[in-house]
């Protein structure tokens, strides 16, 4: 449904408490959102959104040239003044003003555009807006984008999307270039309810901090250096007890959707994912995950390495390229995460990670939505003492082998 912003200056007087008046006749500047607490607003609205199955639209109003934060807060009043009272007006940054519209399709959104740069031409203000709207088809278009898990496909990634700036070059093909945040957008697949609609899933990324990738590269480095000598010998019993390679390549899930290649020791014979079709009504896990006790694909050294979880050391050298961290949820497979609910793909804002509360807490023990509420908690407590209390977790489950299958 399309909420069109209401007129000010055709507004009917209310003439009882139930009706509202115009939102900008009792909004102040003192009511608009700062940076810091901005993205705060936007998840819980996400959060609505993903309870209720509905959609929301944001749109940025950007000063150009930039200037200073007077003008800024000018800019926020003028916005203030056109939105509805349910809507939410903030400052992105210091030359960004944004609008949160709930409930709105981006044909809304762009309506409220029109009045915007309606008033700001009059008061010679060059104002740059760019919508951007939630949910979108932007995980699914990563998804089509990925190979299957045989690694014959490609992962390429680019951008590209619409932006409208004014009444007079509203069919242009070029973004904002401080739109940054849209940059994993596929050319081909951008999103397809408008062509000038960005994403906003992409804004609600949350890439490692520099400590937490100084602490991702250090201990990927340290435990592969004192793990090699084991890792050869795993690799040695794999090649001499089944046919196959030795390093099992899978495309899966990473931040924002974006597949990546894991990897890991072989523990399947080689035609495991031919066969997985049908062993899946003999799934052990509910929703889109498929976990087995006695998978008839594992081999034999397979169910020791599983057991033991030295299949996934080789994900050490995915951490150091940046395509995982230590801590982060599990990476599902692109099959599976397609599957996930619309709240469940919020997993998706953090890059994936070797363990998680789930490795420590959960694994077969849990149901597939439990798995998921695990991954979004960790998400809400993201950062480096987290991480490090879950790795100096994961230690004693993995010894003692909880939840393993």
């Amino acid at each position: 449904m399309t909420i069109v912003p209401m007129d000010r200056t055709h507004a009917p007087v209310p003439k009882a408490p139930a009706t509202p008046a115009p939102a900008g006749e009792h909004r102040r500047l003192h009511e608009m959102f700062f940076p810091k607490h901005l993205l705060a607003v936007i998840r819980r609205e996400r959060a609505r959104a993903d309870r209720q199955k509905g959609q929301f639209s944001l749109v940025m109003f950007r000063l150009v040239p930039a200037r200073g934060r007077w003008a800024t807060l000018r800019l926020g009043k003028l916005v203030m003044d056109e939105v509805r009272a349910t809507d939410e007006v903030g400052q992105f940054d210091r030359h960004t003003v944004c609008a949160l519209l709930p409930d709105t399709a981006p044909d809304g959104a762009w309506k409220l555009i029109d009045r915007v740069d309606e008033t700001s031409r009059a008061r010679k203000m060059a104002v740059e807006p760019v919508v951007y709207t939630y949910p979108s088809s932007w995980f699914d278009n990563h998804h089509k984008n990925g190979s299957s898990s045989n690694g014959n496909g490609s992962s390429g990634t680019g951008v590209s999307a619409s932006s409208r700036v004014s009444n007079s070059s509203r069919n242009t093909s070029e973004v904002a270039p401080w739109v940054q945040a849209a940059e994993d957008v596929d050319e081909d697949e951008a999103v397809k309810e408008r062509e000038d609609t960005l994403p906003l899933e992409s804004l609600l990324m949350r890439p490692p901090s520099a400590a937490k990738r100084f602490l991702d590269v250090f201990v990927a480095t340290v435990v592969l250096l004192l793990a090699s000598p084991i890792m050869l010998v795993v690799a040695a019993l794999i090649k001499y007890t089944s046919e196959g390679p030795v390093i099992f390549k899978q495309w899966r899930s990473g931040i924002g959707g974006q597949p990546f290649e894991i990897y890991k020791f072989r523990t399947m014979c080689v035609n495991a994912d031919a066969l997985k079709a049908k062993l899946r009504a003999q799934s052990e896990q509910d929703g889109p995950a498929f976990k087995m006790t006695r998978d008839p694909r594992v081999t034999v050294i397979g169910q020791f390495l599983r057991k033991t979880s030295l299949d996934e050391l080789p994900q050490l050298i995915n951490v150091l390229k940046g395509d995982m961290s230590l801590v982060g949820p599990r990476p599902l497979p692109l099959d599976e995460q397609a599957q996930c609910d619309q709240w469940q793909k919020g997993r998706l804002d953090v890059a994936p990670g070797l363990t998680c509360v789930w490795q420590v807490h959960g694994r077969s023990r849990v149901s597939f939505e439990e798995w998921m509420r695990m991954d979004l908690g960790y998400i809400k407590r993201y950062q480096v003492w987290e991480d490090l209390k879950l790795i100096l977790q994961t230690i004693p489950a993995v010894l003692l082998r909880r939840g393993a299958k």
